[in-house]
């Protein structure tokens, strides 16, 4: 019997320079590995000069990631892709394409189905890579890529362009779904397969040991907590301007923020003069189940989503969420055990919600069961289902 081989590209995933990145990626592929011969192509961003930029430029931090590492036990390629920030996303596609087209010689008669991980310009490249290679497309829908990046008219073009030539969609939620038959697939070539939750790291633990492991104060009031990149579309700031009604109504609550990123300048500037918020800066997926067991609730209030792997993992923990009503995030807390759902980019509503849910008691092992979700390997089984049934290797 042969055994499936998938080439995986994407531009989210970890390496040497940025080892926390997209650890869901991360996890399923090396779950996938198991079933599957799976090379990944993890892209990264390039332009003439790059290296002399690091100070300044993503790309320039980059520039001295190896060219082929080992991530998880797989075998990791690091191509590097043409990205002109004057012309940004609208021509990205093409020139990601273009510039992975060199590298793929040594994978003819060698994969069976091409995986694109985010659908632009990682899926664009993905369908015209599998075009060259005369094997089927796969194209794996996470959120943004399908909510922010595809509306912007460029990428929406050649979204549209490529999407429906995909041999099937992988979307990781219902709503993620709706929004790629718009783009003109049929809605029987979309399979939804859910991100999992690695039980061994996110599961019930003690709140107080916890607390006591962060070097965090064993007494006080509770403690709110947000994991995930800081960018505006994540609603940060609408989080820094709802804290202090949670504040002045929960007498000694706390916020906790963890993560990093282009909104932490002005996320840090409008929580200064609240008390009892402080940001943590990035943490490895190793330490955040403690923070997870440390806090009383976890609020996540983004414009935008497909299914966060944060909200998952906060109810494998056995701790209640308050978050947006948007993309997947309903279709996990199916429950007012669960937490709380409120609008998108409503502070008023997001700080009654958390002041409610902060000042409630509830059972975490109640709440790790009702929420309880598959696990990575299920995950990467349902992935490995649609890729062998495109390839027609059993």
């Amino acid at each position: 019997m042969q055994r499936l081989r998938v080439l995986a590209i994407t531009k989210i995933f970890p390496n040497a320079a940025e080892p926390l990145s997209a650890p869901f990626n991360r996890q399923q592929f090396a779950a996938l590995a198991k079933l599957c011969e799976l090379e990944v192509m993890a892209t990264l961003p390039w332009f003439p000069g790059a290296g002399l930029l690091a100070r300044w430029s993503s790309a320039g931090k980059l520039a001295q990631v190896p060219r082929r590492e080992t991530i998880a036990g797989i075998d990791v390629t690091h191509p590097r892709t043409l990205f002109v920030p004057r012309l940004a996303h609208g021509a990205w596609g093409p020139l990601y394409a273009a510039s992975i087209a060199p590298a793929l010689a040594r994978y003819r008669g060698k994969v069976d189905v091409v995986l694109g991980s985010w659908a632009y310009p990682d899926g664009f490249a993905a369908v015209i890579a599998a075009s060259l290679l005369g094997v089927p497309s796969v194209v794996k829908l996470h959120g943004s890529d399908i909510n922010i990046v595809a509306k912007l008219p460029g990428p929406r073009r050649l979204t549209s362009w490529a999407l429906p030539r995909a041999a099937r969609i992988v979307a990781v939620s219902r709503a993620l779904a709706d929004e790629v038959v718009g783009l003109g697939v049929s809605r029987d070539r979309v399979a939804i397969v859910m991100n999992g939750v690695d039980a061994e790291l996110f599961h019930p633990r003690d709140r107080a040991a916890a607390r006591a492991e962060l070097g965090l104060p064993a007494g006080g009031g509770p403690l709110a907590l947000y994991v995930g990149n800081l960018k505006e579309e994540k609603g940060v700031l609408d989080l820094a301007r709802a804290w202090p009604a949670v504040a002045a109504r929960v007498p000694g609550a706390r916020l906790a923020v963890v993560g990093g990123g282009p909104a932490r300048g002005a996320l840090e500037a409008a929580l200064a003069s609240v008390p009892g918020a402080v940001l943590h800066g990035p943490q490895p997926l190793a330490k955040v189940p403690a923070w997870m067991a440390a806090c009383d609730a976890l609020v996540l209030p983004s414009h935008a989503e497909g299914t966060p792997n944060v909200v998952l993992e906060a109810l494998a923990c056995g701790r209640r969420v308050v978050a947006t009503s948007v993309g997947g995030i309903p279709d996990l807390i199916t429950n007012p055990q669960l937490g709380s759902l409120v609008p998108a980019r409503d502070p008023e509503a997001l700080a009654g919600a958390l002041a409610h849910t902060l000042g409630e008691r509830y059972e975490p092992t109640e709440v790790a069961a009702l929420g309880a979700r598959g696990g990575w390997a299920a995950s990467a089984a349902a992935l490995h289902g649609v890729l062998a049934a495109v390839a027609r290797v059993q």
